[in-house]
């Protein structure tokens, strides 16, 4: 059996995820090229961020149990949209007032661009899912590449305030394919006890229960949750290292890039070796690689050692990925694997928003050494907390 649903599905969530990936870059150049002031964007991000903790785990219950997916799908997908054109239109050069709550429109939305991936049963054969999931895992790698490739360059050749015009037609175009998509309700997969009229405590609070009452999954939740705290300042310290290097402010883009080639890298090697056996250790140890080659970048000499430290740092990071893929679904409860990914990515995106915020707040006093530090020490923090952890009994 074939899968016709799967390349328009492919198309449209990885366009929208390439949108996804790219709004931070695209956010942080627009408004340097328009106050001269790149911190600012901090406080956009951590706008942008804090609504996910509490929408991820809601749309993906959501999407799961609808009748008609697709016009929920298509509806979040399109405010999500609309509401990135407003942003990136307005960032840097209206009240910041207006820019926040926009940004939380963004950050309510934004969660359909990875629950899309809980749709792939709907319509691809069961014998067909490993190589669905496959292709599905490179859409986020492919998107982490262009997303801030295509911001970085289009501030290149356009500039700064232009940096978004290329996330905002990848966003349109996503939500238009999307709109062509066949999706077919639950069927037989539906939970008839579990409806979309499930409170947020009760979506949110069963996540939460079953990542800290287990010890393996507490440790890598709280380990992986330090490691994204500095995770999420490293879009505008990239952007404010270039600088310090002597490099135009679109080299930020290219160093995140050089990220997120080396993060595909480590995926695909890890892919290869990876067991479940070893996959705490890979956790550990990929944590401390990543802080390691962050911490590098206050000595690097110029753009090119800054490159290679980037794309070092993501090739770190990409095992810790699937290792972190592959505890949770060893973990997980029957049937909790899905509430155990949103809401366990909720806690990251809540950790990134934070450390966006506490970037914007600190990037003047602190300097891009005095950043790239504290980012560093967010992984090596997260490591040391996860052995301790694991180390402890299970309550």
């Amino acid at each position: 059996m074939r899968s016709p649903g799967l390349p328009l599905h492919l198309t449209a969530a990885t366009l929208l995820r390439v949108s996804a990936e790219g709004l931070a870059t695209a956010l942080v150049l627009t408004v340097h090229a328009r106050t001269g002031d790149a911190a600012t964007a901090g406080f956009l991000q951590t706008a942008l961020l804090l609504p996910y903790v509490l929408s991820g785990p809601v749309i993906g219950h959501t999407l799961d149990r609808v009748a008609r997916p697709r016009r929920v799908a298509v509806a979040l997908a399109g405010v999500y949209g609309v509401a990135t054109a407003a942003l990136l239109a307005v960032a840097g050069a209206s009240p910041l007032v207006l820019a926040l709550t926009i940004a939380v429109v963004i950050g309510l939305t934004e969660p359909i661009v990875v629950a899309l991936t809980s749709l792939l049963p709907r319509f691809v054969p069961p014998d067909r899912l490993p190589r669905a999931y496959g292709l599905e895992a490179s859409s986020y790698n492919v998107a982490a590449i262009a997303g801030p490739g295509l911001a970085a360059g289009v501030a290149s050749v356009a500039g700064g305030a232009y940096a978004g015009a290329a996330i905002v037609a990848g966003a349109v175009v996503g939500v238009l394919a999307l709109m062509l998509l066949p999706l077919p309700g639950p069927g037989e997969t539906h939970d008839p006890a579990a409806t979309p009229r499930d409170s947020i405590r009760t979506i949110v609070g069963g996540g939460l229960g079953v990542l800290f009452g287990n010890r393996v999954l507490r440790a890598l939740t709280v380990g992986t949750t330090f490691a994204w705290t500095g995770f999420g300042g490293v879009a505008i310290t990239a952007v404010l290292l270039a600088r310090h290097l002597g490099a135009d402010e679109a080299v930020g883009g290219r160093l995140l890039v050089a990220m997120a080639v080396g993060s595909l890298a480590g995926s695909l090697a890890s892919s290869r070796w990876l067991t479940a056996r070893h996959a705490e250790r890979v956790m550990l140890l990929g944590l401390v690689a990543f802080g390691a080659a962050l911490a590098s970048l206050a000595v690097v000499p110029d753009v090119a050692w800054a490159m290679a430290a980037f794309a070092a740092a993501g090739v770190a990071e990409g095992p810790v990925f699937a290792a972190t893929l592959m505890l949770r679904q060893r973990e997980a409860p029957p049937g909790r694997l899905g509430q155990v990914n949103t809401t366990a990515g909720s806690l990251k995106i809540g950790a990134s928003a934070i450390g966006a915020g506490l970037t914007g707040a600190l990037a003047s006093t602190a300097g891009p050494i005095g950043l790239v530090l504290a980012i560093a020490a967010c992984p090596l923090l997260g490591a040391a907390t996860a052995a301790v952890l694991l180390r402890a009994r299970s309550s």
